[in-house]
């Protein structure tokens, strides 16, 4: 006779753990934050200072109060409207500390300026000022982005290029080391802003000069880094491969150059940032066009809110060049997961 054991009990569907709970309270308090800032802007009168007469205050106050729904639906509704819904808050809910965050700061920049007007104006405006600004002045403020990215671009391009063939030829090579270590240890520390009055002297127009200044923000760190990695290549890797019959060439190429690409990226975040800097530099002392220009034609209308808007729009185009070099950097060492890990 055989004898079976009887399965496991199994707890009813209703008892088992969810992975999700029913109710995401972080997100209710977000909501409870931003419907304070909607009924904070729409109850309570703005005070008007000299001649400035603050707008989209009502439509600034209905975005708060709809954000505050969408955030209580999303907290108490989503686990009930299938995966859709839970794929949404599982979405939000990492950046819940940052909504409730986000929402005191706009209260309390609101509060600050149009309201009680304890900030003086024209220094300070309310958010409500730069949604002005961008519905307003898309037109120039979007050319002045596009010039400022182009400009950059190129700059970069030509900094990076230059600046890793230096580097890579200083690493392979100790004649070319020898002759441009001495002139990339005295020449590279000088910022690039340092040369603009030369610059600006030398190239036949200010948009080649900043090109020049940018080129050489970006391929400073690019060429010491690369350098770098380049000669802290294991030489072993070179052994095995001359056992194999490689040449040269294919030892720069296929052995120096990939071994030393982490190194490579580390260069060009940092000439990024320093591109950006002498990028906005170099666009308030003679290029035509541009966020830097904007800055400086704003500031010369005393236009705060124009100036705080073009600084948003910058710090969203640095972050965005900034995320858009770790995806290619992801790209290009995918061979590589698991061992980068910045």
């Amino acid at each position: 006779m055989t004898i079976t054991s009887a399965p496991p009990l199994q707890a009813p569907a209703s008892a088992q753990p969810s992975a999700f709970p029913a109710v995401w309270s972080l997100g209710l308090v977000a909501a409870a934050a931003w419907a304070g800032v909607g009924a904070l802007t729409l109850l309570l009168p703005n005070q008007v200072e000299g001649f400035t007469e603050w707008v989209y205050t009502r439509e600034f106050g209905l975005v708060a109060l709809a954000l505050a729904a969408l955030l209580a639906a999303v907290a108490l509704l989503a686990p009930l409207a299938g995966r859709a819904g839970r794929a949404l808050q599982a979405t939000l809910r990492p950046a819940g500390a940052w909504l409730v965050a986000l929402a005191l700061i706009f209260g309390a920049w609101e509060l600050f300026t149009a309201k009680l007007a304890w900030l003086p104006t024209p220094f300070f405006a309310p958010p409500t000022a730069l949604a002005e600004v961008y519905t307003d002045d898309w037109r120039r403020l979007g050319d002045s982005a596009f010039n400022s990215v182009k400009l950059l671009a190129f700059g970069v391009a030509w900094g990076a290029s230059v600046g890793f063939l230096i580097g890579v030829a200083m690493g392979w090579s100790r004649l070319v080391g020898y002759w441009a270590h001495p002139v990339i240890r005295f020449l590279g520390p000088v910022p690039a802003s340092a040369l603009l009055p030369l610059a600006f002297f030398v190239f036949p127009s200010s948009y080649a000069a900043a090109i020049f200044l940018i080129a050489l923000a970006t391929g400073f760190p690019v060429a010491v880094l690369t350098w770098s990695g380049v000669a802290g290549v294991n030489r072993n890797y070179y052994d095995v491969a001359r056992t194999m019959g490689a040449s040269p060439l294919f030892l720069v190429l296929r052995v120096a150059i990939p071994a030393a690409l982490p190194q490579v990226f580390v260069g060009l975040f940092m000439g990024l940032g320093g591109a950006f800097s002498i990028l906005v530099t170099a666009e308030m002392m003679g290029v035509k066009s541009g966020l830097g220009w904007y800055l400086t034609w704003a500031q010369g209308w005393a236009s705060y809110s124009n100036m705080y808007a073009a600084l948003i729009v910058m710090a969203v185009v640095c972050s965005g060049l900034i995320t858009l070099l770790f995806a290619v950097r992801d790209r290009v060492l995918s061979w590589q997961k698991g061992t980068v890990k910045w």
